[in-house]
């Protein structure tokens, strides 16, 4: 069992997960500290989405505590909040409104700005994430994938949570797509005092932006410094941070720390 980690944002105590007769999660603890990048990483049909949604308060967990900011999470009742944003994998856009209407919609459903405001805030948005205005009158479906994840994690930042959950968010991109997409999440972390909690299974990611690594294996989960992740001698863990790509992320790193 991790123990509570001071200052924690985010703090989840004793998880049951069931599925019918299949347990997903069982008794697991996770702590997410104040202000850090932490990675949830785990094998297929380990549950993160589902502790995902659980801590979003989306899903029905069995048994067990969530606390997001020092209040209680529950199934429903957490309801819509500004204090995070969540990119989901797919993007989540609304396929008829464009751009600046998907980004001005959390604005407008959780405020009373004005029109002219709520559009110059959401224009602010898209520029955050590096997208020209240019793109603000465009639908959805008019864009790459790579400008779709933007789009939907400019309107994650619309209310300026203090909480970013962020499924898969490399997911489809091409390299050069990718690396730019983390070094984005870097410097939004770095100037926007966000703590941001991602789902990826992106070694690339897991290294050179995370603080910390979550690992989901039998039910629960391993958190450390990617030097003690990489270090754990569980046989999944050690399958797939020894897999060659792996290997050669975890030796680009240490040859850029040594740098």
């Amino acid at each position: 069992m991790n123990a509570p980690v001071v200052d924690a944002i985010i703090e989840v105590r004793n998880l049951v997960n069931r599925f019918g007769p299949h347990v997903v999660h069982e008794g697991l603890n996770l702590s997410v500290k104040r202000d850090e990048i932490l990675g949830l990483v785990g094998g297929s049909g380990s549950g993160k989405s589902v502790l995902m949604r659980s801590i979003l308060g989306l899903h029905p967990f069995n048994e067990g505590e969530i606390r997001v900011m020092g209040q209680s999470i529950h199934y429903r009742e957490a309801g819509p909040t500004t204090a995070w944003g969540v990119l989901f994998q797919n993007g989540a856009l609304l396929s008829n409104l464009t751009v600046q209407e998907n980004v001005e919609l959390p604005i407008a459903l959780h405020s009373d700005m004005p029109a002219s405001t709520r559009h110059e805030l959401a224009s602010l948005k898209l520029i955050m994430v590096g997208l020209s205005l240019s793109a603000a009158d465009k639908y959805p479906s008019e864009l790459s994938g790579g400008m779709r994840k933007r789009v939907s994690l400019a309107r994650a930042l619309a209310m300026e949570p203090r909480i970013l959950f962020l499924d898969e968010p490399t997911a489809g991109l091409d390299p050069i797509a990718a690396t730019e997409f983390d070094e984005l999440i870097t410097y939004l972390h770095d100037n926007l005092d966000l703590t941001i909690l991602m789902i990826t299974h992106d070694v690339d990611s897991l290294f050179n932006t995370c603080d910390r690594i979550a690992v989901l294996v039998d039910r629960q989960v391993r958190v450390g410094t990617a030097e003690e992740i990489v270090a754990d001698a569980h046989p999944w863990i050690r399958e797939y941070f020894g897999a060659p790509r792996s290997r050669r992320a975890w030796r680009a790193k240490e040859a850029g720390d040594v740098g």
